[in-house]
C-alpha cells in the first residue's frame, strides 16, 4: 500500500510540474542580459533611458536575454515571465517584456493587459520585423533592441491608463486544478504520515522531513517564483546577470499574453 501511495504521489508530483516553469530570479534592473552579449555601456544607456521613462510614465519596458526557452514555446515563456517578475504597475499592468532567446535566434514583445491597447499585436509584430531581425541579422543586438525599445515608447506615451482585463476561463481552470491537486497532497501526506509506523521513511527519527518532502514544498510552494535558480549553464541555461542600477524595481503588473514573435 506504501508503494503505491508513493508511486500515485510521484504522478501528481511530475504533472503539477508539466504545469510549471522555473524563471530566473527577479532582477533590480529593467535590462538583463543572461547572455553576456551586450556591452556594459551597452546595458548602461539602455537602462538610463527605460528608467527614465519608467519614472515619467509609470510604465516598464524590461529588455531580457537568456541563451533559450528550451522546449517551451517564447511568446507562452515571455508571458508567464512577464507575470512572474510583475513587470508593470500594479492595477494599470503598464508592462512590456522585450525577450530575445539566443540560442533559439528568437525574440518576443509581450504586453501587460494595460498596454496591449496602445502597442497591438500588429504593432509589436512590426517592431520585431523592421526594428530587431534586421540588426539582429547584422548581428547588431543593441542598436536592434535599442531602435525596439524607442518604438515601444512612442507608442505608449501617454497610454498608461489601462484597466485590466478579465482573466479568462482556461486561466481560472489551471488555478483550480493547482488548489485539487494541492489538497489531494496533503490528504495523501497525512495518509502516509498516520499509516506508517514511527514516521517509516518519510519522517526522520527527530521528526524532521526528508529532502523528498522539502523538494515536494518546493515544488508547490515555489512555483514560477524563480526559486530553484532557473535551467542549467547550458543551451538552456541563463549565464550572467547584468549590471545595477537606480530601477525601483517592478510593480506587480499583470499579463494575458498579447504580443508576439519572431526569429531571425
Amino acid at each position: 500500500m506504501f508503494k503505491k501511495l508513493i508511486l500515485l504521489f510521484t504522478l501528481l508530483l511530475a504533472g503539477f510540474v508539466a504545469f510549471s516553469q522555473e524563471f530566473p530570479p527577479k532582477p533590480n534592473t529593467l535590462v538583463t542580459d543572461y547572455t553576456n552579449t551586450l556591452s556594459p555601456g551597452n546595458i548602461q544607456s539602455l537602462e538610463r533611458k527605460l528608467d527614465a521613462f519608467s519614472d515619467s510614465t509609470s510604465t516598464q519596458i524590461a529588455v531580457v536575454l537568456i541563451k533559450s526557452v528550451g522546449e517551451y514555446d517564447i511568446n507562452d515563456y515571455g508571458q508567464k515571465l512577464g507575470r512572474a517578475w510583475g513587470i508593470g504597475s500594479k492595477g494599470k499592468n503598464n508592462g512590456i517584456l522585450v525577450l530575445v532567446a539566443l540560442n533559439d535566434h528568437k525574440v518576443a514583445i509581450q504586453t501587460g493587459y494595460g498596454a496591449e491597447g496602445a502597442v497591438p499585436d500588429i504593432v509589436t509584430h512590426q517592431i520585431i520585423q523592421n526594428d530587431i531581425v534586421a540588426a539582429f541579422k547584422q548581428n547588431d543586438y543593441y542598436g536592434g533592441l535599442n531602435a525596439a525599445t524607442d518604438d515601444l515608447m512612442k507608442y505608449m506615451k501617454g497610454e498608461y491608463k489601462g484597466a485590466k482585463k478579465a482573466r479568462n476561463a482556461k486561466e481560472d481552470d489551471y488555478s483550480g486544478a493547482y488548489g485539487i491537486i494541492f489538497i489531494i497532497v496533503i490528504v495523501i501526506v497525512i495518509i502516509v504520515i498516520r499509516g506508517g509506523r514511527g514516521g517509516g521513511h518519510i519522517i526522520g527519527g527527530r521528526g524532521g522531513a526528508s529532502p523528498f518532502w522539502w523538494f515536494l514544498g518546493g515544488a508547490l510552494l515555489g512555483r514560477g517564483s524563480g526559486g530553484w535558480g532557473g535551467f542549467s549553464n547550458g543551451e538552456g541555461g541563463f549565464g550572467g546577470g547584468g549590471d545595477g542600477g537606480g530601477f525601483g524595481g517592478f510593480g506587480g503588473g499583470d499579463f494575458g499574453g498579447g504580443g508576439s514573435s519572431g526569429s531571425w
